[in-house]
């Protein structure tokens, strides 16, 4: 009798779950929706821990908004220290955001594959401006950027659970760090 209860539970508890993630499922914010899968991942026993879940997810969106605004900088940006910056961002966030996915599908952990609502409104705040305007939103929204990546990527580094995404925060915090540096010397030069 004790059985049939506990499978009447876990059944009742799976049916609220996944009545309750159906809702999620219709959204189109690729960072939310990853977020809902891993936790249904953790929630079966086949996923990470909801920090390291967290850590991976906000890594991944944050490599793909710098990607797709150094793209912009490439094409709408005037100094050519801003198109450079946009380079860098392109090339060293490409490495370390197929770094992190290949550590994700190892470790069963689902990233956004588009940028998420927050992520699209610095894009389409961007992509109004041109010149010298754009130049001077683009860096300050870079130091903003890897301000929060710096630290994100710090806590990690001391304090992720799992030892091959810590690894790969202590590898990619110096670049982060060589990245805010070098905006912060760019936005006080304007």
């Amino acid at each position: 009798m004790k059985k049939i209860l506990v499978l009447l539970a876990i059944a009742g508890n799976m049916l609220l779950s996944q009545s309750c993630n159906e809702n999620k499922k219709n959204s189109e914010d690729s960072v939310e929706n990853a977020h809902d899968a891993n936790d249904l991942k953790e929630q079966n026993g086949s996923g990470q821990t909801d920090d390291t879940n967290d850590f991976a997810v906000k890594a991944a969106a944050g490599g793909l908004l710098e990607v797709t605004l150094g793209q912009m900088a490439q094409e709408k940006g005037q100094s050519p220290q801003v198109k450079a910056f946009g380079q860098m961002m392109i090339e060293d966030h490409t490495k370390a955001n197929d770094e992190l996915k290949a550590l994700a599908a190892r470790k069963n952990i689902t990233l956004p594959t588009t940028l998420g609502e927050d992520e699209q409104k610095h894009v389409d705040e961007l992509a109004s401006l041109s010149g010298a305007e754009f130049d001077k939103k683009y860096i300050d929204l870079m130091e903003d950027d890897h301000e929060q990546d710096v630290k994100l990527f710090s806590e990690a580094a001391q304090e992720e659970e799992d030892a091959e995404l810590k690894a790969f925060a202590s590898k990619t915090l110096p670049t982060l760090q060589q990245h805010l540096n070098k905006v912060k010397a760019m936005n006080t030069d304007q």
